[in-house]
């Protein structure tokens, strides 16, 4: 059986079942992240962190302050705790020491990163978990935190395919080496052409992706082109999930990095789309021909006081957690989404988590789905140009 921290109820004796297809149907099975021993990242090709407020300027890096860890990890386990109270297991990955140097033939660097989001790195599609390539250097050993579950996950269901995609060695030829050099001074009209030719951070050398990156919806699987997956990586995918309709899809985000707050699936025919980051015309009417309703999301609450040493936009608002087609988990201060979500018929709960985002993101990031009820559906009958 797998081990937890602290499970109770219905969720200690259900056998365990990798099976999840969707990111609404009934959640029984879940891996929640930590924020031990995460750092503030070395630089290196992929990303350049610069925080010269919070006492990191670019090209110094450590361990992320201890009471910004305290206070992630309290929120984090208070989030697991609720989802055991409602009868969900809840697996906590293995932390090791991120805060070392790393090396493979081709390259060293002087940090890892953290374990607190589980939902960049594992993919649950059906009964299958896979292991993505990550195209960070320093979340190359990240894997490592995950493998004890994933062994028992093995152990413990014989229908479970525990599937890796091929690591991949980051090489300079991997990268546009001096992208981050002149990216962010671009006028945003050049930079929405390069993310529309993708023409970013990623070379075409081998393939790449974050699990993040894919929106799952059934028989169709939306892969967003991105800083971390690149068009190889959704070649990839597309071979691996032959029984799927997998599409690359893109946005008028200058900076896209992961699906899961633009593009945010919440019910069948129901879908969230950030407003500022439009996604493809095409796109678009392929979800409305199939009687799918796309709400655009409300802005977001008010950062006046962002978290130190985030890298998230405010539409972290919009990376929520489907319980069930009727109960979303929010950030409590994102009281105008809970509002507008309110309207449509769904039950939020309020879960503080604004202390995790530096650590990698909101309750989206933070989860990977591992067993949710239901079957493989397709909720797209109907084709419309590339989709």
């Amino acid at each position: 059986m797998i081990k937890h921290d602290t499970t109770t109820g219905e969720s200690a004796t259900r056998p365990v079942r990798v099976n999840s297809w969707n990111g609404w149907d009934p959640l029984r099975h879940v891996i929640v992240g930590r924020a031990d021993a995460a750092v503030v990242q070395a630089p290196e090709p992929a990303v350049r962190r610069d925080f010269p407020d919070d006492g990191f300027p670019l090209g110094t890096y450590g361990p992320m302050p201890a009471d910004m860890t305290a206070e992630a990890n309290e929120q984090l386990d208070g989030f697991s705790e609720m989802l055991r109270k409602r009868g969900i297991r809840v697996d906590r990955p293995t932390p090791v020491d991120f805060n070392q140097k790393v090396s493979t033939p081709d390259w060293e660097q002087e940090t890892m990163s953290g374990c607190m989001p589980p939902r960049d790195l594992l993919l649950t599609v059906g009964s299958e978990v896979l292991e993505a390539t990550m195209s960070y250097r320093s979340r190359w050993f990240e894997y490592l935190c995950y493998r004890p579950i994933l062994q028992e996950l093995f152990n413990s269901d014989e229908r479970m395919r525990w599937e890796a995609a091929p690591k991949p060695r980051l090489t300079d030829a991997s990268y546009h080496t001096e992208f981050w050099d002149t990216y962010n001074q671009l006028p945003t009209d050049v930079q929405l052409a390069k993310v529309r030719d993708y023409d970013l951070v990623l070379t075409e050398e081998e393939p790449l992706f974050d699990a993040a990156d894919v929106a799952r919806f059934g028989k169709d699987l939306f892969v967003q082109l991105s800083f971390v997956t690149n068009r190889s990586g959704f070649q990839w995918l597309k071979r691996h999930f032959p029984d799927h309709r997998v599409h690359a899809v893109t946005s008028t985000n200058t900076h896209p990095l992961h699906i899961d707050a633009t593009w945010v699936p919440l019910r069948p025919g129901l879908v969230l789309h950030c407003g500022e980051r439009l996604a493809d015309p095409e796109l678009m009417e392929f979800f409305k021909l199939n009687d799918w309703e796309i709400i655009e999301a409300v802005q977001p609450a008010s950062w006046d006081h962002p978290p130190k040493l985030s890298f998230c936009s405010p539409w972290l608002a919009g990376n929520m957690l489907n319980l069930d087609q009727n109960t979303l988990c929010i950030e409590e201060k994102e009281v105008h989404l809970s509002e507008q979500l309110s309207s449509y018929g769904f039950e939020i709960v309020p879960v503080p988590f604004r202390a995790v985002g530096p650590f990698g993101g909101g309750l989206h990031c933070a989860t990977v789905d591992i067993e949710r009820e239901g079957d493989c559906e397709d909720y797209f009958p109907r084709r419309h140009g590339r989709y």
